[in-house]
């Protein structure tokens, strides 16, 4: 079947765009979401503290304690001594300007959270959508996990949040922060954050003729039908 010069840029258009982007899709785009190199990545907030980036062991979550299986040798927490702690980080999602464009792209927004014993420390993890002009269309926020939600037992618990980007979205900005409610130490946590974009795969060319074949076929059987009822 032969497509009309429009259709056939259409198609290759979107063709080149999914090939460009393909590495992308389904990878993690949040940076250091996993506490492995230091704070890295991550900016304090105004005059707040930022967390700390600290070893699994007996101050704050074993290595035995329930926490994802991949967590590596590190995780994020508020900290000693902070009564709040916080983080940010923004990301640029304009090589994806036309997939978004379309609301056909879903986020992933994954990550384990935490505190310690029957203490209320907490750790919230949002996502912002935000447009060119830094104006919010959306959000998604993963925690507060309370002392009742862990059973009060010490460890990080795995957490997702997952819909479509909102079109129009430029930039993801990201908040970690981390409130003391009990004891010394700000016994927030946080491991393995992730955010990964998702869209569905643009069909091949045979795709949409077997497509348009079909639809002919349909419209065909309609008119017979129709026929046969006069």
């Amino acid at each position: 079947m032969k497509f009309s010069p429009k259709i056939a840029a259409a198609l290759l258009c979107a063709s080149l765009s999914l090939g460009a982007q393909a590495a992308s899709y389904g990878n993690n785009l949040l940076v250091n979401g996993d506490a492995e190199n230091g704070t890295t990545g991550w900016s304090a907030i105004a005059d707040d503290a930022l967390f700390s980036s600290v070893a699994y062991g007996p101050n704050w979550v074993q290595p035995t304690q329930p926490g994802p299986v991949d967590r590596g040798s590190s995780l994020f927490v508020g900290g000693s001594g902070w009564s709040y702690a916080a983080g940010t980080q923004t990301i640029d999602l304009s090589a994806f300007t036309g997939a978004i464009a379309s609301g056909q792209v879903s986020f992933s927004l994954t990550g384990w959270l935490g505190g310690w014993a029957a203490q209320g420390d907490n750790a919230i993890f949002q996502a912002s959508f935000l447009d060119t002009a830094g104006n919010e269309l959306g959000s998604a926020t993963l925690g507060p996990l309370s002392a009742a939600d862990r059973n009060e037992i010490s460890g990080l618990f795995y957490q997702e949040a997952l819909g479509l980007l909102p079109s129009g979205t430029a930039q993801v900005r990201f908040v970690l922060d981390m409130e003391r409610q009990g004891g010394g130490d700000n016994d927030g946590y946080a491991d393995n954050l992730s955010f990964a974009l998702n869209t569905a795969a643009v069909p091949e060319p045979e795709s949409y003729a077997l497509m348009l074949a079909g639809l002919g076929l349909l419209a065909g059987v309609a008119r017979h039908r129709s026929r046969q009822a006069v």
